[in-house]
């Protein structure tokens, strides 16, 4: 993909003005509950994938990566800790393999050791491929536990681990959801620890939309329209800015190969915070950095294709 950090032109628009202590604790909610356009049917979420960073006891950060999948199989939980391959494991959740909805793993991850536990036997599930209650999945690293997650933890937590185990501070730092279908994405956001959750609704129109010729971009946050792009086969590529809990927000998309490699192209949307009142966008300072070398910022990224 081109650079898109070459494309982006800025603008800003205020959706609330209510304060928020941290940028860097920005929250993506699950689609399930997100608000549906009357006229058409939204997209399928197929994945979604979130990466936390664990700052153990020892100093030592890590950053751990979770991705639950669904297809025509089943569904499925990726867990990868660390950068190396090998740090993966795969737990296939297929309605045939019961056993495999609860277990626990060890392997190596550098010079750590991690355990892996999860419990998905009795999850209960929305529209998407993310569990929404009635499940744990829990990381050690090194004995110590770097990342809790589900309605179950915290039981977990009391039975295992709640006996001089360290606590390992963690926080989401990007979250990565993919959707196939119609040019309709609902989903939920939340931009900060004191923040509200709000409504996330991106369409992309056919020939005309509200009298306009042409493709057209919007972007609704709580059912107020905050980003309108005409002409979206010459604006394949953009970014606004928006004010969302007192946070500034750049919003950036890339759909140029719906346009141009219609038979294996998907667009990208993405929400990112800035760390402050930046004139430049986050792109043009740390392009070349790694991800794991900007974990003080969030991200929110939105994959779209047309077929599975």
């Amino acid at each position: 993909m081109r650079d898109i950090a070459s494309c982006f032109s800025e603008y800003s628009v205020t959706v609330s003005d209510a304060s928020c202590s941290s940028a860097s604790n920005l929250v993506c909610r699950r689609p399930g509950q997100a608000f549906r356009h009357p006229n058409l049917i939204p997209s399928i979420q197929n994945a979604v994938t979130c990466i936390y960073k664990a700052n153990l006891s020892t100093q030592k950060q890590i950053l751990i990566s979770v991705t639950w999948c669904r297809n025509h199989i089943g569904q499925g939980l990726s867990i990868k800790v660390g950068d190396e391959l090998s740090s993966t494991i795969k737990v296939n959740m297929d309605y045939r393999l019961f056993r495999r909805k609860k277990g626990n793993r060890t392997f190596e991850s550098g010079n750590s050791t991690v355990e892996v536990l999860w419990d998905l036997s009795m999850a209960r599930y929305d529209l998407g491929p993310e569990p929404t209650d009635g499940f744990y999945v829990a990381v050690m690293v090194d004995a110590e536990l770097g990342l809790l997650l589900g309605s179950m933890g915290e039981e977990l937590a009391t039975k295992k681990f709640m006996t001089g185990v360290s606590i390992a501070k963690f926080s989401l730092v990007s979250r990565r959801e993919h959707y196939y279908g119609n040019t309709l994405y609902c989903t939920k956001a939340q931009f900060c620890d004191t923040g509200t959750s709000h409504d996330i609704l991106i369409r992309c129109s056919g020939e005309e939309y509200e009298g306009l010729k042409g493709p057209v971009l919007s972007v609704c946050v709580d059912k107020k329209k905050v980003i309108l792009v005409r002409k979206l086969q010459w604006n394949f590529r953009g970014n606004r800015t928006i004010f969302v809990d007192g946070l500034l927000i750049d919003m950036m998309w890339d759909v140029h190969d719906w346009f141009f490699n219609p038979a294996s192209g998907y667009a990208v949307f993405m929400f990112r915070t800035r760390s402050g009142l930046d004139s430049r966008l986050w792109l043009e300072e740390k392009v070349l950095q790694k991800e794991q070398d900007r974990v003080d910022q969030f991200s929110f990224l939105i994959y779209a294709s047309k077929s599975p």
